[in-house]
């Protein structure tokens, strides 16, 4: 193919065109130099640059060399003196930066040749001028076309933009394979070669016309052919057009609110301040001052963390979330992409962290739903460095003095870490997922929070609003009667569960707390949690590149059983992969990490982790009075069952089982239990899989929504089974914290529900005012619904009979 060459004073703007006309070439492009800027990073152009820009594009078959304006002109021209000898072939290209880029591009991997690609960069404007009838079309037909043409046909154009730059470049592309001349033309133009993208745009044409195709040559008729299905398809246009659609009524249906923290609360509104000012991006600094801004970005960064670290020790789990965002300040390869931004192109310090914390911030939005959720982190972390740097407040949750219903885009960790529910009546954000960390701190504060809510920072602050954080409902100025059935405040964890678990009628439901780490001890006792259903055991784990000894591990996990002597602690095993990534492991980045090498997956690879681990419980659990019953994430095969009893019963540890969170261990509960003492049905990663929806994604949350009947009737299969074997089996996941879904699931069969402390009172009331056969009919009515909102309409109704 021809080369092509951009010169121009700025390389975002070249990059930028280039990009934009890569995306109109379907196959193979062309090779592509781009010179731009000066060496010292000034706006300009550098002849040398652009003669080895040359010398890198030509394969052969010539260059075309496309210039911005003014020096860059007097640098390509000056270039043609360095290349060597014999010299390349080359055309410099008078024409118009960016169509001159799109044109170039299309024609060099449609196979033009040199003098053909220069011709079509130099009439590229030509298309634009006649669309904006500012000029006649371009009359130009191939010279190499001879009539009379043996094949002709006709076509109507029926997509909504006619043949412009992307319908072109297929027509380009689809005649680039064939021994054929092809001429277009419409009632208002003569023939144009169907070979050249601009004079194609040039037609003009619009949705109705209909285009006269000719062809000569041995592929005359495939040629034709191809045109006439492209134009029939609408150029891919109209099947894009109605994914769109498709996509976009989807999205109205499935972004709907979503409930992730129970409460029903109504209260005024107080929106979150607008971020703070983005830093001058053209401020440069001298390279005598870049010392010392680098030494102002390091501390500042420290200062960040030890702000962060300081507010962590006694929050629980929004503890750990600041704890995490205190590492992710100081991350060596974020300071060190700061620093290159200050040393090489002297922005100053705030600028420096602004552009390499979003560069951050960008990778993690694409890279999946699950770490897109950690943006809102790093843009916190953003804030508070730029703010310190400049001597600014930091921007955080306000104060006015009165009860607020919240509502923000997102929330990091430090913004809630003081969040009081008796000032903070309930959370409102237009983002985040049902583990986003705005629902993880909402529950464990136990404020009411509601999450997927469009245009909700658009609400006038002091505007009344019923927030209800199970259904997801929110009303704007609720009437007197709906204002009428929200609950009372309570503070936080005011309320106790003051009896064990049980229906009214006395049948025994053990209710547990999830705890991470030991903060979260003294909220799971304060709340009466009757002991542990999930012991999350990654926190000693997280950021090491070797993992914790045995001893040390040992030490953590005494600190936890000596708080639940004679009670149950359900321990599970490292979880690493996915959103919790272990370098120590040595896995690389996958692209779909839920789907990749996660829970016990890990110890195919590394079973001396597990080995260590199971070991360190078992000498831990000896040396205190727990009841300790240890458990594997991650299960979807029988044999991965019978290896992790295996090696769990070689470590002597009595009590065994593992987690049911995909399908595949649901189908095979039986034969799971028949090998293990419990099962815990992870109701978060099994909705995600059974539903094929990121748990993490916000567009997605209602069909993660724990009330889906597909969801319940797996459900009902795996507390069958468990039914039959005699055995126990719990819910870890976030629906055991439903007051109204605990019911449906006890009614299930489920022996134990493990959630946050502050949602455990709640559930323990709300299940000592049923009778089990009351639960029965109701888990019977949901499973046989057909949508979540009539599954819990089916269950108020017989609860209210």
């Amino acid at each position: 193919m021809v080369g092509v060459v951009v010169v121009s004073h700025s390389p975002d703007l070249a990059r930028a065109a280039v990009n934009l006309a890569l995306q109109m070439v379907h196959g193979p492009a062309p090779h592509i130099e781009i010179a731009a800027g000066t060496s010292d990073d000034r706006l300009g152009t550098d002849p040398t640059a652009v003669a080895q820009a040359i010398v890198a594009a030509d394969a052969g078959d010539g260059v075309v060399v496309i210039m911005d304006l003014g020096s860059a002109v007097l640098s390509a021209e000056l270039a043609l003196e360095f290349l060597p000898e014999p010299g390349i072939k080359t055309r410099l290209v008078p024409a118009a930066f960016v169509e001159g880029i799109f044109a170039a591009v299309i024609s060099a991997a449609g196979g033009a040749q040199l003098d053909a690609v220069a011709r079509d960069a130099t009439e590229a404007l030509h298309a634009k001028a006649a669309q904006l009838e500012q000029a006649q079309p371009l009359v130009r037909t191939d010279d190499s076309i001879t009539p009379p043409a043996a094949v002709v046909a006709k076509a109507t154009i029926v997509n909504p933009d006619g043949i412009h730059a992307r319908p072109a470049a297929l027509i380009v592309e689809a005649l680039a394979s064939l021994d054929a001349r092809v001429t277009i033309s419409t009632d208002r133009s003569s023939p144009i070669s169907a070979h050249s993208p601009t004079g194609l745009m040039s037609l003009g044409t619009r949705p109705g016309d209909v285009v006269r195709i000719e062809a000569d040559g041995a592929d005359a008729a495939a040629a034709v052919d191809r045109i006439v299905a492209l134009a029939a398809d609408g150029f891919g246009e109209l099947a894009v057009r109605d994914r769109l659609g498709s996509e976009a009524r989807a999205r109205d249906q499935l972004s709907r609110p979503a409930g992730v923290s129970p409460g029903r609360v109504v209260g005024p509104t107080l929106r979150m301040p607008d971020p703070i000012t983005e830093p001058d991006p053209m401020l440069r600094i001298p390279e005598t001052e870049r010392p010392a801004a680098l030494e102002r970005l390091a501390h500042a960064a420290a200062d960040i963390a030890e702000q962060l670290r300081s507010r962590s020790s006694a929050a629980g789990t929004v503890g750990q979330l600041l704890e995490a965002t205190a590492a992710m300040a100081t991350d060596p390869d974020l300071i060190a992409d700061a620093s290159r931004r200050i040393r090489d192109r002297g922005v100053t310090s705030e600028r420096a962290a602004w552009e390499a914390i979003g560069s951050v911030a960008d990778t993690l939005r694409v890279a999946g739903a699950r770490q897109a959720e950690r943006v809102s982190d790093l843009y916190d972390i953003r804030n508070r460095m730029v703010s310190s740097l400049t001597g600014c407040a930091i921007p955080g949750v306000p104060d006015p003095g009165y009860p607020f219903v919240l509502l923000a885009v997102d929330l990091a960790p430090a913004d809630t870490a003081g969040l009081d529910s008796t000032h903070c009546l309930a959370i409102v954000t237009e983002e985040g997922g049902a583990t986003s960390h705005t629902a993880i701190i909402a529950r464990s504060l136990g404020i009411p929070a509601v999450v997927g809510v469009r245009g909700a920072t658009a609400i006038p602050d002091r505007t009344l609003l019923l927030v209800d954080g199970s259904t997801g409902e929110v009303i704007k100025e609720p009437t007197d009667d709906q204002q009428a059935t929200a609950t009372t405040i309570r503070e936080p964890h005011q309320e106790i569960l003051i009896s064990p678990g049980a229906t009214a009628d006395g049948h025994r439901i053990a209710l547990l707390a999830n705890i991470g780490s030991t903060q979260d001890i003294a909220a799971a006792l304060e709340c009466g949690a009757e002991g542990v259903g999930l012991y999350r055991t990654e926190l000693c784990f997280l950021g090491r590149t070797e993992a914790p000894s045995v001893s040390e591990q040992i030490g953590t996990y005494r600190a936890v059983f000596s708080r639940f002597g004679g009670s149950r602690v359900v321990v599970r095993t490292l979880d690493a992969g996915s959103d919790k990534p272990m370098p120590f492991l040595g896995y690389a980045e996958e692209p779909n990490p839920a789907l990749g090498v996660r829970g016990f997956r890990t110890a195919t690879s590394h079973p001396d982790v597990l080995g260590e681990q199971l070991k360190a419980i078992k000498e831990a659990a000896e040396a205190e009075s727990a009841e300790v019953w240890v458990m594997a994430p991650m299960i979807a095969t029988v044999d991965e069952v019978r290896n992790f009893a295996q090696v769990a019963h070689d470590a002597g540890l009595p009590i065994i089982g593992v987690m049911i969170e995909t399908p595949a261990a649901a189908l095979q509960a039986e034969l799971i239990l028949a090998e293990v003492d419990f099962i815990s049905i992870g109701t978060n990663d099994l909705a995600q899989y059974t539903f094929a929806a990121d748990r993490h994604s916000a567009s997605l949350v209602p069909l993660n929504d724990p009330w889906q009947p597909a969801l319940l009737r797996m459900i009902e299969m795996v507390t069958a089974a468990a039914a039959d074997s005699g055995k126990p089996v719990g819910v870890c996941g976030e629906a055991a914290a439903d007051p109204l879904l605990a019911l449906v699931l006890a009614g299930l069969g489920i022996s134990s529900l493990s959630m946050g402390p502050a949602a455990l009172a709640e559930v323990g009331r709300s299940l000592g005012q049923v009778a089990l056969e009351v639960c029965r009919r109701a888990a019977r009515a949901a499973c046989d619904s057909d949508s979540p909102a009539s599954a819990r309409e089916a269950v108020r109704a017989i609860l209210t009979t």
